[in-house]
């Protein structure tokens, strides 16, 4: 280690950029599902050090000169790893699509990367000795982070802290601190080493305290979320019963080769198939969920989809699926806006009784930012629809079921956004209806899964997940899955989701406690660097 901390602190141009660019990969492996967090700690250090190292300029050239390129580096790395799932979508239409992959997600590494460049040159603005600095560069990188997760519409995929979330008992600190909380702490604790090597005259024991003092906090971290398994009740809803339909429909890649006929029967199918001798089919059920993208058409086109529809349901029964819905426009005249992705309750007389439109669109997949200029050069959103999709209203996110109580529905990736999914104290549970089969084969359906149980630790509401190809699953508010259909699976998985917990802190102070903290160790850089200048010589 004290070659490896010498060998950061010395490097200079392409080597040190080079070095940083694959200690930032090793750090991408900490992310879901892969949580291998030891690469944490032999990664993060290697990027305090080269800052040890880092020249100092003047003017601008301060802010974006070394110090920016090593943490941009570091950042490129770890992006790439961490996103390199979403190539997967390339596969779908082929061609000279597919060859344009690894620049496509190379650039999107890059420009994430950027906000880690920025926090690794504002930290070195402030950088001094001993472990201020790594309490200074944690701070900054958490306000990036939180930063990606809320400019520019937000990306807060795979956050730093979601490696500290690997088991049931690591993930129950969210409650308390949320993950951006965790994305504060993460880094600190990984850090560590730069404060034991390179070596100095301390002792071994002196030297080693730190790494020893962050794996007590770890320790801490399971000990809490052991106690909090322990001592919870969770307990399941008596008045619903869910029905959950995986059914694999790969035709959400093109509107014009959907067989609405073939379809429908394949969800029938599995919406009332009985699974022992015992079962009634949906006679027991009282609401049946199909998935994001379930049914790719527009129904007024197949009018008897909801016919056939009706007919399935008996009087109790109330389905929730995932349509394309066109806008209402009373003037004929009207040139008419962009569909909605569209979650639609249909009761038993094929009635549609309960909408919700999806309000937070997934950038280049479900809209294409400056359109005009991407469309020159064949390039188009993801998922089918000619002029893209229209955002529905975020408030409306809560939707009230027959027969049950309120639901927050959140479509597709809604659900990564920490602390900003809705009416949190008017729902009861989170219903997360999505088509991951963009990315199948990869690690991405997983990932995104594990970002949705977090939700649930966070607000202390079970989540009932229903995915088009996997991972179908419900949860209890301590975000452990009590029921689930292996991906790729053709099934239906019967459930009945969980009481919600009185509150969790995290639904109390929601990001407080985490601004405070990095706005703390901002603070305390500015402090020791100002001291560190006014030290006299010896």
């Amino acid at each position: 280690m004290t070659w490896l901390a010498e060998t950061a602190m010395l490097s200079h141009g392409w080597r040190r950029f080079a070095l940083l660019l694959v200690a930032g990969a090793i750090a991408g492996l900490s992310v879901p599902p892969l949580f291998i967090l030891p690469a944490l700690f032999l990664a993060l250090p290697i990027w305090v050090w080269a800052l040890d190292g880092a020249e100092r300029l003047n003017g601008w050239r301060r802010l974006f000169g070394p110090a920016f390129s090593i943490g941009f580096a570091f950042g490129w790395g770890y992006f790439l790893v961490a996103f390199h799932w979403l190539g997967a979508a390339f596969f779908v239409d082929g061609g000279w699509v597919l060859g344009a992959m690894p620049f496509a997600i190379a650039a999107l590494a890059a420009l994430i990367a950027l906000f880690w460049g920025l926090a690794s040159a504002l930290a070195h603005l402030s950088w001094s000795h001993g472990w201020v600095r790594i309490l200074t560069l944690s701070a900054w990188l958490a306000a990036a982070e939180f930063a990606r997760g809320h400019l520019f519409t937000g990306f807060p995929f795979d956050l730093l802290g979601y490696s500290l979330t690997g088991t049931d008992e690591m993930m129950q600190l969210a409650s308390v601190i949320g993950v951006y909380g965790l994305t504060f702490i993460a880094p600190l604790l990984a850090m560590t080493p730069a404060l034991v090597w390179p070596g100095d005259n301390r002792g071994w024991s002196q030297r080693l305290a730190p790494l020893f003092l962050a794996l007590l906090v770890i320790a801490g971290q399971l000990g809490y979320g052991w106690n909090r398994l322990a001592g919870t009740i969770a307990t399941e809803r008596q008045d619903m019963s869910m029905r959950l339909v995986q059914p694999l429909v790969y035709e959400h890649a093109d509107f014009g080769n959907v067989d609405p006929v073939v379809l429908i029967d394949r969800l029938l199918m599995l919406s009332d198939m009985r699974m022992n001798p015992n079962d009634q089919g949906l006679d027991d059920i009282t609401h049946l969920v199909w998935p994001e993208s379930s049914l790719p058409f527009f129904l007024e086109t197949y009018p008897e989809a909801l016919a056939r529809i009706a007919r399935l349901l008996p009087e109790q029964t109330t389905l929730i699926a995932g349509v394309p819905r066109r806008p209402y426009e009373p003037d004929p005249e009207t040139v008419a806006a962009p569909p909605y992705n569209s979650v639609v309750a249909v009761d038993s007389d094929g009635e549609v009784v309960a909408s919700y439109d999806k309000a937070h669109l997934v950038p280049f997949g479900e809209y294409l930012p400056f359109a005009p200029f991407f469309a020159q050069l064949g390039i188009k959103q993801f998922v089918p629809g000619a002029d893209g999709w229209s955002p529905g209203d975020t408030k409306r996110r809560l939707m009230s079921l027959p027969g049950a109580p309120a639901a927050l529905v959140l479509v597709c990736y809604e659900i990564i956004f920490p602390g900003d999914l809705g009416d949190v104290a008017g729902a009861q549970f989170l219903l997360n209806l999505t088509n991951d089969a963009w990315f199948d084969r990869s690690i991405g359906p997983a990932q995104h899964a594990h970002h949705a149980r977090l939700r649930a630790v966070e607000e202390g509401m079970s989540l009932v997940r229903a995915a088009n190809t996997g991972l179908s699953f419900a949860t209890d508010p301590l975000g452990r899955i009590t029921a689930e259909l292996a991906p790729g699976e053709m099934a239906a998985l019967d459930l009945r989701p969980h009481q919600k917990l009185e509150g969790t802190v995290f639904q109390s102070v929601r990001h407080w406690p985490f601004l405070i903290a990095v706005i703390a160790g901002i603070l305390a850089g500015f402090v020791a660097s100002r001291r560190t200048r006014k030290r006299p010589l010896d």
